[in-house]
């Protein structure tokens, strides 16, 4: 561990493999002849050994594991951010049951996921460099304070049998969020009504496996039927689509309505999936019948494609700035100009549920 007068910023590692606490140190804190960008202050192996720990060094950032002993992850993680707020990376197996728990970390205030590697060797979990180097400055540009902890999950949503396929959308609501944004969503997406021949489609940027489980835990609190798109699903009505990590998602014209069009091509502002390509093909596709939200995140993601809607006659909507966690997003939509009102977070769920009723081409003007 380095001296406290290193002025790298410094982090707390949680995790209770030896292997994966000594990896991860190198990666952040390199060695005393090649410095990381970071100072790692201490190590802890288990969540009260974290608790302590953050009592005592005072982290800037903390990457956390979440399936320990004694207290888990989650547990931690909802003690930190009630006791003493700060910037949280999850550092998680992505398979199985714990991408849903990954899920209710970011609800409780987390800002970041890295993915451990299924092979839990040195040389694999070394290249997590980059990924985790990059997550740790995204979360250190967080403002954790800005939005409250959700401290319990919201009430289970029942959601009667499918006995037939909906009819297509004839408006859309295009959503773009990045960091701090699953709990963002789990503001908004549950507060959108049904009934408005609407669709919704939500580009979050995660990494792969753990855009299903996002959909699966907004499905559970929501009216509007939530999924990971698929490539060539109908867009119907009532349901929200989430771009499946590692694939750009648009909506293009079929015979027999609008569907989902995934694809690999190149990140588009170093991200996968992207925003502005979803945005654009709503533009294109729906024009006035269509409007966009950019939530928080780092970077400029969604601000041309905002704009390209609102100059095909729909509306743009930005989180503002006092309750974002990261205001880059939302910030870069509004100086492209394609922003007609930034609202706080509580306040656009009823935004775009009014815009949807007003372009609700079944509502009589």
């Amino acid at each position: 561990m380095s001296s406290a007068s290193d002025p790298r910023p410094s982090v707390l590692i949680v995790d209770d493999s030896a292997l994966m606490r000594r990896v991860l140190s190198d990666i952040l804190g390199g060695s005393a002849d090649q410095p990381g960008e970071f100072r790692v202050v201490a190590t802890a192996r288990d969540g009260f050994d974290a608790l302590r720990k953050v009592h005592q060094h005072e982290p800037a950032v903390i990457t956390m594991d979440l399936e320990m002993p004694e207290l888990d992850g989650l547990a931690a993680i909802g003690y930190i951010m009630s006791e003493t707020p700060r910037p949280i990376v999850v550092v998680s197996a992505h398979a199985g049951p714990g991408t849903a728990a990954v899920i209710r970390a970011l609800e409780l205030g987390a800002v970041e996921i890295v993915a451990k590697p299924e092979e839990a060797t040195r040389s694999a979990l070394q290249r997590l460099g980059p990924q985790l180097v990059g997550a740790v400055r995204r979360a250190l540009a967080a403002d954790v304070s800005r939005v409250p902890v959700m401290a319990r999950p919201p009430a289970a949503v029942w959601h009667p049998l499918e006995t037939g396929l909906r009819p297509r959308a004839r408006v859309v609501a295009a959503i773009a969020a990045s960091t701090g944004g699953p709990r963002a969503l789990a503001e908004v997406i549950p507060r959108l009504p049904t009934g408005h021949h609407a669709a919704v489609l939500i580009v979050q940027h995660m990494p792969p496996n753990f855009t299903r489980s996002l959909a699966e835990r907004l499905d559970s609190m929501s009216t509007l039927h939530v999924v990971e798109a698929d490539h060539g699903a109908p867009v119907v009505v009532d349901t929200a689509y989430v771009a499946p990590g590692d694939y750009h998602m648009r909506v293009t014209a079929a015979a027999d309505g609008p569907q989902i069009a995934l694809d690999q091509e190149p990140p588009i502002w170093g991200v996968r999936p992207a925003a502005d390509p979803m945005f654009r093909s709503v533009a294109t596709l729906f024009g006035a019948r269509s409007l966009g939200v950019v939530l928080t995140g780092m970077g400029r993601d969604g601000a041309e494609g905002l704009r390209a809607i609102h100059d095909a006659g729909g509306s743009g909507f930005a989180q503002d700035r006092a309750t974002s966690i990261i205001a880059g997003m939302p910030t870069a939509a509004v100086q492209a100009g394609g922003v007609d009102a930034v609202l706080p977070l509580g306040q656009i769920a009823d935004r775009v549920a009014a815009e949807l009723r007003r372009r609700d081409p079944g509502t009589r003007a």
